[in-house]
């Protein structure tokens, strides 16, 4: 793959894990950063293997949430990174991938808790998630906890009594 096509694919895949469109990840500015993190804790090979089963086995499938779960979620090897890339998308935060599985597949790699930017938190996917803006970090600032989330619901979001 190019590097564009790479992170097209990344694009894709973070949005089939976190819910969010490919072009609001891209928007946040952390695409290639995450990118990057991901080859650097869980090693090109396991980074491009995640990415190929997601290209050749998972994307184009009709039910493509079942997929998921079923060929990277619940795997030993993709799975750990998956839910990595969720935390990491929404909280902007990497966890130390378990013992068993950097003992597996990337024994050689160090790894551990990280904040790889400070975008990683003010651009989280939790903000736009929950309808709130970071703390201190955008706009309405001071004291805008003290008010409640602007949130907006489509009709069909409407709850019913």
């Amino acid at each position: 793959m190019t590097p564009s096509t790479t992170l097209d694919a990344f694009a894709n895949l973070s949005a089939a894990l976190t819910g969010f469109d490919a072009a609001q990840l891209i928007g946040t500015g952390n695409a290639e950063l995450f990118w990057d993190l991901l080859v650097a804790r869980a090693g090109p090979a396991n980074a491009e293997a995640l990415l190929t089963v997601w290209t050749e086995q998972v994307e184009a499938e009709a039910h493509r949430d079942r997929a998921i779960r079923i060929a990277i979620l619940s795997d030993r090897r993709y799975g750990p990174m998956a839910r990595n890339l969720i935390r990491l998308w929404y909280v902007g935060t990497w966890k130390q991938l378990p013992a068993d599985w950097r003992g597996a597949y990337a024994p050689t790699l160090a790894d551990g808790d990280i904040i790889p930017a400070p975008q990683a938190y003010t651009e989280g996917l939790l903000w736009p998630a929950v309808g709130a803006n970071p703390p201190g970090a955008k706009p309405f600032g001071y004291a805008m906890w003290a008010k409640p989330p602007r949130v907006t619901l489509d009709s069909k979001d409407t709850p019913h009594a």
